[in-house]
């Protein structure tokens, strides 16, 4: 017998507004409105290397009796925040992180602010140094596929995946998740076959390594009629064509 689920059993775990500069399309108080529409109790925004939105959202959901969850989604060197070698330090990697409380919250100000002070090549970025040092408070998802766990994953990398879960575990113990999104119907033209084999590769890495799952959506935008406006916003963020229409 399967079990029945109601809206307020999911909340929104990873979620990009307008303050995501050039990429997220999500006005705040559109997103608070559409929660409460859906019947949802709670909501995090994780904005790409930024908290400017935080405060706008904690007051646009506090005023529709919606628990505000506030998060970021950073940007972690691939080495040390302070190296800059163009050969080895111009990627980086993505990492959810979500404050659980007011220590949290202030944690998290720390290491967006260290991120911004220190860290900054091509974007503001953290290190585990900081992390480790700023740690309480804060739960950590493993991240999307721009991750460095689903970045070893996609090239079947595997034990070097399980060598950086083991990390964040050792660092958050049952604070660490490991990070599950599915943007397409298997059915579906937009089914990526990258996503479903990170995917597989997670759930073997739960089991082995006692780490729990979570399911995120990655949203940019509101519903199914914002996706050719995001197309564009995209390409003016890209510098890229695209034929939409």
């Amino acid at each position: 017998m399967g079990v029945e689920l109601k809206p307020s059993d999911y909340v929104h775990l990873h979620n990009h507004t307008h303050h995501s500069l050039l990429d997220g399309l999500t006005k705040i108080p559109d997103l608070v409105a559409l929660v409460k529409e859906m019947g949802m109790d709670a909501a995090a925004i994780t904005d790409h290397g930024t908290m400017s939105g935080a405060i706008e959202f904690y007051k646009a959901a506090k005023d529709k009796e919606i628990k505000p969850i506030i998060g970021i989604e950073a940007y972690v060197a691939t080495r040390s925040r302070h190296d800059r070698d163009p050969q080895k330090d111009k990627g980086r990697y993505h990492l959810t992180i979500l404050a659980m409380n007011n220590v949290g919250y202030q944690n998290l100000m720390r290491l967006s602010s260290i991120a911004n002070l220190e860290g900054v090549y091509y974007k503001p970025r953290m290190d585990r140094e900081i992390l480790e040092k700023y740690n309480e408070g804060l739960i950590i998802l493993s991240g999307c596929a721009s991750s460095e766990i689903s970045e070893n994953l996609k090239t079947d990398n595997v034990e070097e995946a399980k060598k950086v879960a083991v990390w964040y575990k050792s660092v958050f113990g049952d604070r660490y998740y490991l990070e599950m999104q599915d943007h397409g119907h298997p059915d579906h033209t937009s089914k990526w076959d990258v996503q479903e084999k990170i995917n597989g590769y997670l759930k073997q890495m739960s089991d082995e390594l006692d780490i729990p799952l979570v399911v995120t959506t990655d949203g940019h935008y509101l519903t199914h009629d914002d996706q050719e406006a995001h197309e564009i916003l995209l390409c003016v963020g890209t510098l890229l064509t695209q034929e939409i229409l």
